[in-house]
């Protein structure tokens, strides 16, 4: 059952690699948002992840806005791109990945590279010109992916990015849950476990249902970064039930 799950993600990512290479450069941006919705979906059908759209107040994942959530797991961008494709802030080391960093970095990935101020400098000023242009730009302000149950601090800095191009910011929430709604050990993705052990604990793990929660848009005009990812921060904390740890950011 393991080998023929497998053997279907890596004929997924074979056509995915296909796709990237033969079709994107002859399609337009929708076409391209509709390929990356489809081909999101179609990974996490084969690994048995649903994805609930549990929306805040009819708050809704659009355009012209920077999405940040909460960090899981590798999957988290897939689960975001199923209902509404973006560009992704990544760390570098995602791009080294075999065949899934090249699908990433096709699909506009932008990767940064850790502890590096200019690099930073670089990326936030590619973000204005990206969100000033009206495309979905969204990150993972935590840095760094957390189990389930505990929200890292956020860092500001690319905060400043929404507030420059005058973009409202929008905190989606992300949980992993088993049949009986309890946090889902398989999606941990944290510590030193490599992609492919995740991608076998996944397989061999009960079915996934992932909550993906956009919550009420944060206005950036006349507040600081640091205001911002608090705000975002809190917000998300709330939705999860760590309000414990909002407190503790604060």
């Amino acid at each position: 059952m393991i080998a023929w799950t497998f053997l279907r993600v890596l004929l997924h990512l074979l056509a995915g690699l296909a796709t990237s290479a033969f079709v994107f450069p002859f399609v337009n941006d929708a076409g391209r948002e509709r390929r990356i919705r489809r081909w999101s979906g179609g990974l996490l059908a084969i690994l048995h992840i649903s994805v609930d759209l549990c929306a805040e107040n009819g708050a809704q994942l659009q355009g012209r806005e920077l999405i940040v959530a909460n960090h899981v797991s590798w999957l988290d961008i897939f689960v975001i791109n199923s209902q509404q494709p973006c560009r992704f802030v990544a760390k570098a080391d995602i791009r080294n990945w075999p065949a899934l960093g090249w699908l990433c970095e096709k699909a506009g990935t932008i990767f940064i590279a850790r502890g590096k101020q200019r690099e930073i400098r670089r990326v936030y000023e590619g973000l204005v010109i990206s969100l000033r242009k009206g495309e979905r730009i969204a990150f993972f302000p935590e840095g760094t992916t957390a189990a389930q149950g505990t929200l890292l601090s956020f860092h500001p800095n690319l905060f400043e990015a929404a507030i420059e191009a005058k973009v409202p910011v929008q905190p989606v929430a992300l949980r992993y849950v088993d049949a009986e709604e309890k946090l889902h050990p398989a999606a941990d993705f944290v510590g030193d476990m490599t992609f492919v052990a995740s991608l076998l604990t996944i397989m061999r793990s009960s079915p996934m249902r992932v909550q993906l929660m956009p919550l009420a848009e944060i206005d950036s005009t006349g507040t600081h970064r640091r205001e911002l990812s608090l705000a975002a921060h809190r917000a998300i904390a709330i939705r999860l039930g760590y309000a414990e740890e909002s407190e503790r950011a604060a």
